[in-house]
């Protein structure tokens, strides 16, 4: 059958796109704390429309330009010289200034530390101006691009995540630093694309997101005015959903680290280690490989390649340790559901726990946010098997490990060590999101900010607080017609307002995906089409009136209203 298109021009007014002043408001009591942010405080929250609109598109606002980058000439690469350098210090010595670098990893896993910093002793006057991609920027203190953003090295990071890095995020408010965040898994994508020589794709991620509309600020100026902004994504129809246009992302140099690489340059990468790593060097100009261990040619077994030669230029030893974000561990015998002792508000998370794991059928295969979320499986009945995915790249994740267990090759979507059970499979970023935006993942389950009487979800920015970046959440909800996404959020939030709103006012992570809401109260099951709610079940000794009390949205009663079990 034929594949109907149809162009479509964004405009505001629909599904989100009304969610760009409430960015501006947000970006305006976020840089409040900075003491020159005064002007776009004014004119953020002015209540005239030609102020409004003059915040949003200024004619002095430039667009990101990633897209279109023109970086000096990488080193050259001589295939008829040996690919082993002494050191890192070697390897990076002839990278100039204004290079887009591709670094790879997630979280500290799997990070190319040796070389980063041989980047870093260059120093400023050495090496700067430079673009760096990555799922994140590191942490401060410990490790990742942290030193190569703290000593002003990097001018433009492109991310999915921010993460609690007070030093970037001062930097980005001030407009020290460039910030484009991209949906995880359009991140990988479009570096998967670069390296295959596609130009662009579309996607349903991010369809009628801030991402979209290209309203995300991605500089600000001195005195927190927005002197840059995202670019506005092409969107068509195809067969009756939306998608949108994302662009290639190359790079320069790549670096990265691998467990072990032979003199020829075939890489072997252990477990979550390879998120990015094989997407990037197939990206990039220059591949740089730090490797913990080198071998001679043929002493890895060609089934064992993950990487082949022909995309890596220069292998240096890995002389700095690998560093852990979080060590999560468990005790032997540890209690999964006992309720003795506990806490109310533990006592609320576990019950919306219990529920959500009840969507959770034997033989599923199941992704899990962090938070609420990740505590289902410990209330599946004994015995029942479900295969949980982790973005990162594992199909198959475990529980925490025990102390001895720990191994920092392996950790899940919330950068906490993990482990696998027997089945498991792992693989890159690329893989990994091509199994969520492609529907073979059963259940997403997520928490939320906000969650909408159409099914509209809210769950990675709060107005007046910290951006810290969408993740992958936008992909984990960007085929809700073949992967049922299931909300587990406590009703109200802090400050006593309702979680279940019947329109998000912040921005949407994406637009009538949600199916079932489980919260601390009740469940409603959502109408995505007809855009509307219904009470199936109550909390043992919560009433309607109590939910009806305590709910933004409207909602109609079920017939066979039940106990939540």
């Amino acid at each position: 059958m034929a594949t109907t298109i149809r162009h479509l021009r964004p405009v505001a007014g629909g599904g989100g796109f009304e969610m760009r002043q409430s960015l501006a408001a947000a970006a305006a009591r976020s840089v409040a704390r900075i003491p020159t942010t005064a002007a776009l405080l004014r004119c953020a929250t002015t209540t005239s429309p030609r102020a409004q609109r003059a915040w949003r598109r200024p004619s002095n606002v430039r667009f990101a330009t990633s897209y279109a980058h023109k970086s000096p000439e990488p080193p050259a690469v001589d295939r008829s010289k040996s690919k082993l350098y002494a050191s890192a210090d070697e390897a990076v010595a002839d990278i100039k200034s204004g290079s887009v670098i591709l670094s790879s990893g997630f979280g500290l896993c799997g990070v190319a530390e040796t070389i980063i910093t041989a980047l870093h002793k260059r120093g400023k006057e050495g090496l700067s101006g430079l673009t760096c991609v990555s799922n994140n920027a590191g942490v401060e203190g410990k490790g990742g691009l942290a030193p190569l953003v703290a000593a002003g090295q990097v001018d433009r990071l492109v991310l999915s995540f921010l993460g609690s890095n007070k030093m970037l995020e001062k930097k980005y408010l001030t407009g020290e630093i460039a910030v484009e965040l991209c949906p995880q898994g359009s991140l990988a994508e479009r570096i998967r694309c670069a390296g295959a020589g596609i130009p662009a794709f579309f996607t349903p991620t991010g369809v009628n997101s801030l991402v979209q509309t290209g309203d995300i600020p991605v500089r600000m100026g001195p005195r927190g005015e927005v002197v840059e902004r995202g670019t506005r994504r092409e969107v068509r129809e195809f067969d009756g959903r939306k998608f949108m246009m994302e662009t290639a992302l190359p790079g320069d140099v790549a670096i990265l680290r691998a467990t072990v690489a032979d003199k020829a340059g075939n890489c072997c990468f252990r477990y979550t280690t390879k998120s990015f790593a094989p997407l990037m060097a197939k990206a990039a100009k220059l591949t740089i490989v730090e490797a913990e261990q080198i071998v001679e040619v043929g002493q890895i077994d060609p089934n064992d390649v993950d990487l082949p030669s022909i995309f890596v230029d220069r292998i240096v030893p890995a002389t700095v340790e690998k560093k852990l974000e979080i060590v999560k561990t468990r005790s032997e015998g540890e209690s999964k559901g006992g309720e003795k002792g506990k806490s109310e508000a533990l006592l609320r998370r576990d019950r919306i726990a219990r529920r959500a794991a009840k969507e959770l059928k034997p033989g599923f295969y199941v992704n899990l946010g962090v938070g609420i979320p990740t505590l289902a499986p410990s209330f599946l009945p004994p015995g029942e098997k479900v295969w949980i995915q982790s973005e990162n790249g594992i199909l198959g994740m475990g529980p925490y490990p025990l102390p001895e267990e720990v191994d920092p090759d392996i950790i899940n979507a919330g950068k906490e060590t993990v482990t696998l059970v027997p089945g498991a499979a792992v693989f890159d970023s690329s893989e990994s999101f091509g199994m969520i935006r492609g529907g073979h993942v059963d259940v997403s389950i997520l928490g939320a900010l906000q969650v909408s009487a159409c099914g509209d979800l809210a769950n990675y920015m709060i107005p007046g607080k910290v951006f810290k970046g969408m993740g992958g959440a936008m992909d984990l909800v960007s085929n809700p017609d073949n992967t049922k996404i299931v909300v587990a959020t406590e009703h109200v939030a802090k400050d006593g307002s309702s979680k279940i709103v019947q329109d998000c006012s912040l921005p949407l992570t994406g637009a009538r995906v949600v199916s079932t809401i489980i919260t601390d109260l009740c469940v409603f099951q959502v109408d995505r089409k007809n855009g509307t709610l219904t009470l199936t079940e109550h909390a043992p000794g919560v009433t309607v009136d109590e939910i009806r009390e305590k709910t933004d949205a409207t909602f109609a009663v079920a017939d066979d209203l039940k106990p939540m079990e």
